[in-house]
């Protein structure tokens, strides 16, 4: 990226993404447009300032574009990108409340939103191949993948007890180790 995007855009790119995205689908939406269509960020960099918005309290998609936008164009970058991301909710969801208290709990709503869930969860496992093909480097990463999706799926483990398990050991398994002697 040659030189930062005007605030007016950075704003209008978070306020798309706002509306367009659904439920835990979000970073898949995110990605495809930060990495893919803008190229403000690489995929390494997506990766890091996910690891980062993931564990900040609050929503994924607000912290990530706060975390872009400041990197873009500083304090000022971030408050347009949050507003961006944060508007279409906001208004949606007020919507939603007005029309949730008129409607009632009826079957077509319920259905609405059983059809969003499997959306996200679509969009989850799409985002899921794409950044795993590019930063699981060895048999060992899969292996670490899936041993936590079985603690936390099979086992019932708490996620978080599961992070911190199965992440000491692929810290322990990815330790630098000494060369061995050259003869």
């Amino acid at each position: 990226m040659s030189s930062p995007p005007p605030l007016w855009r950075i704003f209008h790119v978070f306020l798309l993404l706002g509306a367009t995205s659904i439920g835990g689908g979000v970073v898949g939406y995110l990605r495809s447009a930060l990495v893919v269509r803008q190229r403000w960020v690489d995929d390494p960099t997506f990766v890091e300032l996910l690891s980062i918005s993931q564990t900040l309290p609050g929503l994924n998609a607000t912290n990530m574009s706060i975390l872009v936008g400041d990197r873009l164009r500083g304090t000022p970058g971030a408050v347009v990108a949050a507003l961006g991301m944060c508007l279409p909710g906001a208004a949606l969801m007020t919507a939603a409340a007005f029309a949730y208290g008129a409607g009632g709990d009826d079957p077509l709503s319920k259905a609405f939103l059983h059809a969003i869930a499997a959306g996200a969860v679509g969009l989850i496992v799409v985002v899921m191949v794409q950044l795993g093909s590019k930063t699981l480097s060895s048999l060992a990463d899969y292996v670490f993948v899936a041993l936590t999706a079985l603690l936390v799926a099979g086992f019932h483990v708490q996620v978080p007890v599961a992070l911190i398990g199965v992440g000491a050991i692929a810290i322990w398994w990815h330790r630098p180790r000494k060369a061995p002697p050259s003869p």
